[in-house]
């Protein structure tokens, strides 16, 4: 990648050596908010009264470049009980399973942690 990076031949969009240094951070962050949310999807699945309050949002995301917006959306549908369905223009479509999961997105804590792995150092 480097040699790569030397001749020129490797984009941003390819290999986005931009983001290699905040990663790991966002990576252990993410990781975190995976298992809390797949053992919030279990708990409520596996309640006699089934606790779903399924949802569509909009997020508006706030990332520069379409690889920050596609980082985010990503990051929703790996977290349990959210999923991308749309992107449009900066705007996000997402269905939440229930209205606790849907709060959290629209805190935007995901978002803003998104946008410090894009920010240029």
């Amino acid at each position: 990648v480097a040699i790569g990076i030397r001749m020129a031949v490797v984009d941003h969009e390819s290999h986005p050596v931009q983001l290699t240094r905040r990663v790991p951070g966002y990576i252990l962050w993410l990781a975190k908010e995976i298992v809390v949310a797949n053992i919030d999807v279990s708990k409520r699945i596996l309640k006699r009264r089934l606790d779903i309050q399924p949802r569509v949002i909009r997020l508006k995301a706030s990332q520069r470049d379409e690889l920050g917006v596609v980082i985010y959306a990503n990051s929703i549908t790996l977290t349990p009980g959210t999923v991308t369905i749309d992107i449009d223009d900066g705007w996000l479509v997402v269905h939440a399973l229930s209205a606790d999961s849907a709060a959290d997105l629209q805190s935007g804590e995901m978002d803003r942690r998104v946008t410090a792995v894009e920010a240029t150092p």
